[in-house]
């Protein structure tokens, strides 16, 4: 399915430039164009998938994989001392643009790029709880 009004899609289509690193029939690999730090790079579907939540699990082990390759090159060609992988799904949780994009974000001591969350002491119980919801649903 592709959307006719998707940045992606249009970049996929090749329909709009932009600094392509690799692809294949599942998937683009580009520079992002406005990185967090330099070599900033997203991995999208080639198909319309808006979020996580619409991703085939079977294609995400591929995407995975696929990023596992880059980073690994990446650490060696750009000497990297870390990397963040950043997804983000929907409008409360970052999500800007709604086709499915995994970000690949060079890291070096003393960057500009910042993660930042105010973190919860839930007790055991509520731990509990909640994991036990989630392994019941799987």
């Amino acid at each position: 399915m592709k959307q006719e009004n998707c940045i992606f899609c249009k970049i996929a289509r090749g329909e709009m430039e932009c600094v392509s690193i690799f692809e294949n029939s599942e998937f683009k690999v580009m520079l992002d164009r406005f990185p967090g730090t330099p070599g900033h790079t997203l991995i999208i579907p080639k198909e319309h998938v808006e979020d996580i939540f619409e991703l085939e699990p079977e294609k995400a082990g591929r995407l995975f994989q696929l990023a596992t390759q880059i980073a690994q090159v990446m650490k060696k060609e750009f000497k990297l001392e870390g990397m963040n992988i950043l997804q983000n799904n929907g409008t409360c949780a970052g999500q800007t643009v709604f086709h499915f994009h995994l970000h690949l974000i060079p890291r070096h001591e003393g960057d500009s790029v910042t993660f930042k969350w105010k973190s919860t002491e839930p007790t055991m119980e509520e731990l509990e709880n909640i994991g036990a919801r989630i392994a019941d649903a799987l």
